[in-house]
């Protein structure tokens, strides 16, 4: 196993491995063990107590953060017509059909996210083996498979993000950077959690925050105490 570096060490004896902290206390924790001369994104990653090979507890889904993630999406928008117009004036930065459909095909992926009006997605669908395994697929729960194009776009530009539950039931989201105020990584991580307490799926059973923790893109995990959100 590789060795850390001195900077995560400094960082990790700020922490205690042992205690559960409440969200403030947490991020703030996390904006001083960021060491790297970058501004680290901040993330949040929560395991949940749902089996997600079952199509039932399944938890996939987008939300708009309050503040922003720091981060400008480039957004490519797939439609024809007056709809590919209403994306132009939406601040898309790629709008097109089946030329753009070429680019991604010879290895072109200038993006961040892709917004498809439905009657595109059969030609968009071809691209699946190429966007899928990147996680760049539109999709309707993520609201990005849509004809309302303006609202789309501009919710991605205001700082929508997606969240989705992996194979070992956790789920990442980034929810801004270090360089912001505590009080608006606290609000964002708030709409992230209100956002997954409400998913939750009928079928869960047990225990459904199983463990929270925010870190920045470089630093140490931080836990936090789920009992707020139980």
């Amino acid at each position: 196993m590789p060795k850390k570096g001195k900077k995560y060490q400094d960082s990790v004896k700020l922490i205690d491995k042992t205690k559960l902290y409440d969200v403030k206390e947490a991020l703030e924790l996390v904006k001083q063990t960021a060491k790297a001369n970058f501004d680290e994104t901040v993330e949040i990653a929560v395991r949940l107590g749902v089996d997600p090979r079952k199509n039932d507890q399944q938890i996939r889904g987008a939300v708009v953060l309050p503040n922003g993630t720091g981060k400008t999406q480039r957004v490519l928008v797939f439609a024809k017509g007056d709809k590919a117009k209403e994306a132009e004036a939406a601040g898309a930065d790629y709008v097109g059909e089946q030329d753009y459909i070429n680019k991604i095909n010879q290895g072109w992926f200038d993006f961040d996210v892709i917004v498809a009006t439905p009657d595109m997605m059969a030609e968009v669908g071809k691209l699946g083996r190429v966007l899928g395994p990147k996680g760049l697929m539109p999709n309707p729960k993520t609201g990005t498979v849509t004809f309302e194009v303006e609202k789309a776009v501009k919710e991605i530009k205001a700082g929508k993000v997606e969240y989705r539950v992996d194979k070992a039931g956790n789920v990442h989201t980034p929810i801004g950077k270090v360089s912001f105020e505590t009080n608006q990584l606290v609000e964002n991580f708030e709409t992230i959690m209100d956002t997954l307490v409400k998913a939750k799926p009928s079928a869960a059973k047990g225990t459904y925050l199983r463990n929270i923790s925010v870190s920045s893109t470089m630093g140490p995990g931080i836990k936090i105490n789920p009992a707020a959100y139980l």
